[in-house]
């Protein structure tokens, strides 16, 4: 036997410790995500995701929260963007790919994937499927680039970063307003 002080033990946490360790991470990340909330509206932050291949910019006005990708049920007759429903806490959600709405590559699923709900003040029990998230962006510090001449108005705004990265702002208020949006079935 070993009494060094040099020998350190490791107990791997059982599974009841490891889901209160996460539920305390989603925790902190909703309270962050809420502060981000409040101090960003003046500030021009955006929470910046991917989107399918692109860099996208949302307003923290308008997404609720973000949660790991979980199961989704698909729904008969419905478009190929809109992947389906799932439980997020209790609510059944409609998910969304916008990637494929837009007519681009399905948007990857992968580890690093998310689901950000849209904000409840929209009044659309919605959410979206997000590649990756990649945290809070600040608009004044980025160049305003010319709209895309046949971007829809949800997505006509585009930004270029210091790093010369180019990412496109959402508008999910407009967004959900879009006769083609909201007719998911065929």
């Amino acid at each position: 036997m070993n009494d060094s002080p040099d020998v350190i033990v490791y107990h791997a946490p059982d599974g009841s410790e490891r889901r209160s360790r996460l539920r305390q991470y989603q925790v902190q990340l909703m309270d962050r995500m809420q502060a981000a909330k409040v101090g960003a509206i003046g500030a021009g932050k955006e929470l910046g995701v991917m989107l399918g291949r692109h860099r996208c910019l949302l307003s923290l006005t308008q997404v609720g929260e973000i949660v790991p990708v979980g199961a989704i049920s698909p729904v008969p007759l419905a478009r190929d963007w809109y992947l389906g429903l799932s439980n997020i806490r209790g609510h059944l959600t409609g998910i969304v790919d916008l990637a494929r709405y837009r007519g681009e590559a399905p948007g990857a699923t992968g580890p690093d994937s998310r689901v950000i709900t849209f904000a409840p003040g929209l009044g659309f029990n919605c959410a979206m499927l997000a590649s990756g998230v990649l945290g809070l962006r600040q608009l004044d510090q980025m160049t305003a680039l010319a709209p895309e001449p046949d971007a829809p108005a949800w997505s006509a705004q585009s930004f270029r970063d210091a790093d010369g990265e180019q990412w496109r702002r959402i508008d999910l208020a407009q967004l959900v307003l879009e006769t083609g949006f909201l007719h998911v079935g065929f």
